[in-house]
């Protein structure tokens, strides 16, 4: 049985009214992108190439630009990407069995659908699935105790199409650092349904977006690679292995000097979004998917020939 909700096919022509997930025109969103690239301080942290650039850059927090600089070498390998792709391919026939990243999306999908779900996996502590990882066969029985929540470096993993809710990191300061794939980052001014948005950003491996004191708290991450099946929105789950990653850091205020008023959450524990359907705010506690200790194993595990 497909979870996949209906949709325009692939080959309808493209409508002119805003569209998922950022629900903007294609001129809007050519606007944005050039807000994007001139905002004050700048969206991205990269090499810069022009006299401009470098001072936008240079307007970024310097505890911000610490994390940046750690992560700047960071890269998934290329068997690495592989075995995620092959964990995230959807099942050839009916019935068949699917890999372990696919399974969590299956789960995560009918425990809510009013955004297509993504996996976050903590680079410490534990995960809420990590103990299918030895139930379906991938590891050697163990215990595993339910997922910790709040951990400070985490891997996300975001299937083609797929895309959170409008979320507020609160008083944290960190980075969402791209490793592999594409992802589109809009930004916004507030944590609200119809918030002004400050721009509109693309980030490739290598490329880091961030979030610092009163700068991008707000923010909605989307991975525009083709996901099949149709245009993204609320009940969509992707047919293709595609995918983006990124890498995120997240900092309570006690661990820096700076401070975020945007939002009710304080640290990382829990972040404020708004619901996709009713529009209204709500509170998640950051649990992890799966820890990347185990996820690790499974990859090295997974046959990829």
């Amino acid at each position: 049985m497909s979870l996949t909700a209906p949709h325009t096919p692939a080959c309808s022509p493209e409508p002119r009214g805003p569209k998922y997930p950022f629900h903007i025109t294609k001129e809007e969103e050519r606007q944005l992108r050039l807000k994007g690239a001139e905002a004050v301080p700048s969206l991205v942290i990269g090499q810069a190439t022009s006299f401009d650039e470098y001072a936008r850059q240079l307007m970024i927090p310097p505890a911000v630009m610490d994390l940046a600089r750690k992560a700047e070498d960071l890269r998934l390998s290329a068997w690495e990407v592989e075995a995620m792709r092959k964990h995230l391919a959807p099942a050839a026939e009916p019935g068949d069995k699917v890999g372990l990243l696919r399974h969590i999306l299956l789960k995560k999908y009918k425990k809510d659908h009013t955004h297509p779900p993504y996996i976050r996996v903590a680079c410490t502590g534990r995960g809420d699935y990590d103990h299918l990882a030895t139930k379906h066969g991938h590891l050697h029985p163990d215990d595993h105790p339910k997922g910790d929540i709040g951990s400070p470096v985490v891997l996300e993993i975001w299937p083609a199409q797929h895309y959170s809710p409008i979320h507020s990191h609160g008083h944290t300061t960190g980075i969402v650092f791209c490793l592999a794939g594409q992802l589109d980052v809009m930004v916004y001014e507030h944590l609200k349904w119809d918030a002004r948005k400050l721009g509109l950003l693309t980030l490739t491996p290598g490329q880091c977006a961030w979030l610092s004191k009163d700068n991008y708290a707000v923010h909605r991450v989307y991975c525009p690679m083709d996901g099949g099946g149709g245009t993204t929105g609320p009940g969509y789950m992707n047919s293709t292995a595609d995918f983006g990653a990124s890498f995120h850091v997240y900092l309570n205020p006690e661990q820096t000097a700076v401070h975020d008023k945007d939002g009710d959450s304080y640290n990382r524990d829990s972040f404020d979004y708004i619901d996709e359907k009713s529009k209204k705010r709500g509170v998640f506690a950051t649990e992890s998917d799966l820890s990347w200790s185990i996820l690790r194993r499974v990859l090295a595990n997974t046959p990829l020939t």
